[in-house]
Order: structure tokens, then sequence, then C-alpha cells
């Protein structure tokens, strides 16, 4: 997205409160990848990491601005800097024009297809067709059509769990992991998810049980690195569109909008299916240079070890102690995410 690029070394201080009853607190606010990334002035630890497409000013027309990362949530971040309350208004406005606009993408998404090339494609090769469309769907887009993912899954699983001294902690591990510009945005969800999962929009989800049942954050920080590299061997709106049809397909590549039902059930759809196999040496590489243990991820995954022995007999810090990931209070916090 054009907006956000222009603004990716853009940096102020800001007053964020974690509910209405907290204090405010001075933080370093700056953009991500498609995040807002709110940080520790002083540890430069994240605190909170906010969904571009979800940011809502709060009090329009009042000063100092107010913002929050959507419309029910209870964190709210004060600003008074003219450039990145300007900054967030215009990212706004390009979000706002990429997904509820119809018709405005148009230009960019037909951009050298001809018509009968897409009827064609309609007829005759819907693969095609998925994999054009899935090429040009912007970031915005992107993540608007992984919330919509997300709150489906969510009616078979309950909402994400929220402590907001686990979410701190997540945000942080997050960071540790991808670094502080292209970060994911990671949720825990409390039930029914076995194993850790994706969605478009740079959106990683992680089971309950990683966390709360591991003696340290190593497995959740090699199940978030794995499925970043999922992502990137099979781009995940693919398999979203391969479910929304072929119909939903053609109405998103030429109105930049998915039907209201297209994506209903897909919940369920994406707890059945089965996760894109890495090779072992991908998974080894990307451990060594992230400098996380892979052997922890291999037993939480695997504890009979059928699919995972040679990534734990590999494990380049096998028998190593590696400094934490995260420190303790936060480890601690973060196996408390789903408690309230």
């Amino acid at each position: 997205m054009t907006a956000l690029r222009k603004y990716q070394r853009l940096e102020c201080g800001g007053l964020w409160r974690e509910t209405p009853q907290d204090q405010r607190r001075e933080v370093l606010v700056r953009f991500g990848d498609a995040t807002l990334v709110l940080s520790d002035p002083k540890s430069g630890a994240a605190v909170s990491h906010w969904s571009l497409p979800a940011i809502e000013r709060i009090n329009k027309g009042q000063e100092p601005a107010i913002f929050a990362p959507g419309s029910d949530a209870s964190e709210s971040l004060e600003l008074d800097d003219p450039d990145m309350i300007a900054a967030l208004g215009t990212v706004r406005q390009a979000v706002q024009a990429a997904t509820a606009r119809p018709g405005r993408l148009r230009g960019v998404l037909l951009a050298g297809t001809a018509a009968a090339v897409v009827l064609a494609a309609v007829l005759w090769l819907p693969g095609a067709l998925v994999r054009h469309t899935a090429s040009v769907v912007p970031p915005a887009q992107r993540a608007d059509i992984g919330q919509r993912a997300l709150d489906d899954l969510i009616r078979v699983t309950g909402a994400t769990c929220h402590n907001q001294l686990g979410l701190q902690a997540l945000a942080a591990l997050s960071e540790r992991v991808f670094g502080p510009v292209d970060t994911p945005i990671l949720y825990v969800l409390p039930e029914g998810v076995e194993r850790p999962l994706h969605l478009p929009g740079d959106v990683i989800i992680l089971p309950r049980k990683l966390i709360e049942q591991a003696n340290g954050p190593e497995a959740a920080a090699g199940a978030a690195l794995v499925e970043r590299l999922r992502m990137k061997a099979r781009d995940p709106i693919v398999p979203l569109l391969e479910y929304a049809g072929l119909r939903a397909t053609f109405e998103l590549l030429t109105t930049a909008s998915l039907p209201d039902t297209a994506l209903d059930g897909y919940g369920e759809a994406i707890l059945r299916a089965t996760p894109v196999t890495l090779p072992d040496a991908t998974l080894l590489a990307a451990f060594e240079a992230a400098q996380i243990p892979a052997t922890p991820y291999a037993l939480a995954i695997d504890p009979e070890g059928k699919t995972t022995a040679e990534l734990a007999a590999s494990d380049p810090y096998k028998g190593l102690a590696p400094s934490p990931l995260i420190p303790d209070e936060s480890w601690v916090a973060l196996q408390g995410i789903c408690g309230g």
C-alpha cells in the first residue's frame, strides 16, 4: 500500500491506555508492515500491535486526537503529533478505499487483462483465476479478508484470548522472532484449535495448549516461525478463494469485494485443512537464523517424534542454552493470556 510505505520511517511519542480505568502510559509509536507498533520508549519492548485496517479515531474534530484498535477495543492512544495524525488519517482513507468502495480497484485488478481472458479463466481455468486474483489483492484488502476469516473461526473456538499483560507478552515474542518491522499479528485461541494456523493479512493463530503446557516460550515462538514459512510457501488467500468459489472470486476481482456469505463455514474448513509440509532443511535454517531452538517446537507438535524426529535431532541449538526469548515475567504473563 503506497500510503503505508510513505510513512514507514515515521515515529512519535504518544499516551497509551490499556483500559479506560488505567493510567496513561508514554509509548513510542511507529508503523510496522501491516500494524501500528506501540513500544516502551525506555526498553524498546513492544507493548501492543494494532492492525492498521481496524484503527479508528474515536474523537473526530477534537484535540488531542485519540485512536483505538477497533470500535469495541478497550485500548486507546492519544496523539498530538500532527504528522502522525495525518499519516494515520491517510492510511485509514487508503484502507477504506481498498475495502469499502466497489470498483475502486478495478483498474488495478484488471489492468492488462482482457474480458475474454477473464471469461476463459472462469469457464476453463478456475485455478488460474484464483491465482491471478490472489496476486493482485492489495495488503489492506488482505487484512480485511483475514479479519473476516478470523471472525468466522471464532464462532467455533470462542473469542481470542485477551488478557492485557498476556497480549503485551505475545507482541514482545512476535517482535523477538520476526523483528520490529515485518511483524505478524499473533492471536491465541482458547479451544477447538489443535495446531497453529495462519490467515491472510499476516495473521498467525496459536492454540492455547501450546502455551499453557510448555515450559517456556520456545515452542510458541517456533510455531509462529513455521506458520510464517507456510504463508510464504503458499499464499493463504489461495485456499480461502478456493473455498469461496469461482463466483465469489470473480466478484472480488471485478468489484474488490467478497460477498457477505462467501466465508461462511470457513472456520471449520481451516481446522480440517492439512498444513503445508516444509522440508526439514528449510525449517532448521529458519530456526538457526532466528536463534530459536527447534526441539521444544518439535516435541510440542509431535511428542512421539513420528514427523519431527529429524528436526529435533538436527536442532542447531541442541544441548545449548540460548538467551531467553522474552523475560521470565513476560512468559508468566503469556501463560495467563486466556485467564481473562
